[in-house]
């Protein structure tokens, strides 16, 4: 196949043409530093602030509640750190999902060593985090809860108002990673009750390097990066400019047509499911049937190693992924597929594709079909698949 066929959105997207331009003249042109006192640079401090305020206006908050950082993983630490050192005297207690991205996962495996007990929720089938869980979690001693708004693999949707709703009758602070969520679905900090709330420009046609942390007035969490006085003295390092103005064109562009966006792509999500699901047989769709964002697709293919699937779908031009893009190199099944209850062989023999506003149905045509060719040979050379044909044919 002679034109790539990017599916793999949830691990990087295109940044927009129009993002590019907006960047542009903050590399050569207007390069100040903003923190300087001249003229110069005080027109970067103010294209800072108009994109603080682009930003809040798409979630419903101030733009003194927007800090930028340098992406989701910061975002994340910085959420869980600076909460737990904040509130370390009043207590050590923090629940999360077990499948949450590892930004959050191994920032609690970090507080644990200092000292922080970590209470891991189980999800159900769908990856939906178990609420009479959460609630027979809450102890006196839990200062947050951190649970992701959508997940990166599954694409599962988390019951986010009422989570929050949990927290606060306990007056317990609530952070969500909004990281695959932000600019797919609509999001409001007051109406899902979200005290902090991460998210990462490359995720929504954005640049790579730029994120931000939504921390809601009241909420005191201390400094992650140390130095100079940026960010209101909450995050040192000289500004991204072009990354900041790049962040909030993308979010901006984002949220003008965001119900278009997501018509659009759920009619070519559930086109590619519905092929899937009626065409290889022996398949499970992984995730929250309706209950998942607009432009994620998993599967789980009996028989079949994920590895040699990517491969033989590289090979025709099709990117996809067999999972989280930052746990790539691990020969460990996902542990997200493994808390939904899939065992080892079927969760190693997982396909992650998510698609764009800019994906076609021609495009999604040729990954069905394309899938309906690699599945079958790489069937053809499993020892399993040729047992379970023989004992069917009993």
């Amino acid at each position: 196949m002679s034109k790539l066929i990017y599916m793999d959105n949830a691990a990087t997207t295109r940044t927009a043409p129009e993002v590019v331009e907006a960047m542009l003249p903050y590399f050569t042109e207007s390069y100040g530093n903003p923190s300087s006192l001249y003229g110069f640079a005080s027109q970067n401090k103010d294209a800072i602030t108009q994109a603080r305020e682009t930003i809040a206006k798409t979630i419903g908050a101030k733009g003194k509640e927007i800090y930028f950082t340098a992406g989701g993983s910061e975002s994340d630490n910085w959420a869980l750190k600076a909460t737990a050192e904040l509130l370390k005297d009043k207590g050590r207690h923090i629940i999360t999902s077990a499948i949450e991205h590892h930004a959050i996962l191994h920032t609690c495996d970090y507080l644990e060593k200092q000292g922080f007990e970590i209470t891991y929720i189980g999800v159900d089938e769908n990856g939906k985090v178990k609420l009479d869980e959460l609630k027979a979690a809450i102890r006196e001693d839990t200062i947050l809860i951190s649970v992701m708004f959508a997940n990166n693999e599954i694409g599962t949707i988390q019951p986010i108002k009422e989570i929050g709703e949990i927290a606060h009758e306990h007056g317990i602070y609530f952070h969500t990673d909004a990281v695959q969520a932000y600019a797919h679905i609509p999001i409001n900090v007051d109406e899902y009750n979200i005290d902090m709330m991460s998210a990462s420009g490359h995720k929504f046609y954005g640049p790579k390097g730029i994120g931000f942390l939504y921390i809601r007035t009241g909420v005191k969490i201390g400094s992650f990066v140390h130095g100079g006085a940026q960010e209101r003295k909450r995050r040192a390092g000289t500004e991204n400019v072009p990354g900041i103005v790049g962040m909030a064109k993308a979010a901006e562009m984002a949220h003008e047509k965001l119900q278009e966006t997501i018509d659009y792509e759920i009619k070519l999500r559930d086109h590619l499911i519905d092929r899937v699901m009626d065409e290889i047989p022996y398949t499970r769709l992984n995730g929250d049937r309706n209950d998942r964002l607009p432009n994620n697709t998993n599967f789980s293919f009996r028989f079949v190693e994920g590895e040699s699937m990517l491969i033989m779908l590289d090979m025709k031009g099709i990117c996809g992924s067999s999972g989280s893009a930052c746990a790539s190199g691990s020969l460990d099944p996902s542990h997200v597929l493994l808390a939904i209850g899939l065992p080892h062989e079927i969760a190693h023999g997982s396909l992650r594709l998510t698609l764009s506003d800019q994906t076609t149905m021609e495009e999604i045509d040729a990954t069905a079909d394309a899938l309906g060719e690699i599945i079958p040979q790489l069937r053809a050379m499993s020892p399993l698949y040729e047992d379970f044909v023989r004992k069917q044919t009993k």
